[in-house]
């Protein structure tokens, strides 16, 4: 009964964070501003972590764990880049 719930707990989790993806994708494509394309694109790398990491509780090996980790950290610097270069136009001082 458990593995059961288990299975369809992660089928439901990846539709929902490929749903959020999609949605996140609409907003860098259609977003008025830059700062939206950027926050959509944060929500982008973030739901792409955590799908990694749903399908990495699905298959139990740890390649998908770090990929997620990789993606977590090159997504945060990226966003901290983008975020500085619309504040001051620059990223390197």
């Amino acid at each position: 009964m458990s593995a059961t719930i288990l299975a369809f707990a992660l089928v439901a989790g990846q539709i929902m964070l490929a749903l959020a993806m999609v949605a996140a994708s609409y907003r860098i494509l259609r977003g008025p501003r830059a700062q939206d394309r950027v926050l959509g694109m944060d929500a982008l790398y973030l739901n792409a972590m955590l799908l990694l990491l749903v399908f990495g509780i699905g298959s139990g090996t740890t390649l998908y764990f770090e990929a997620a980790l990789a993606i977590g950290l090159l997504g945060f610097v990226s966003t901290v880049a983008m975020a500085k270069f619309l504040m001051r136009g620059e990223v390197i001082e």
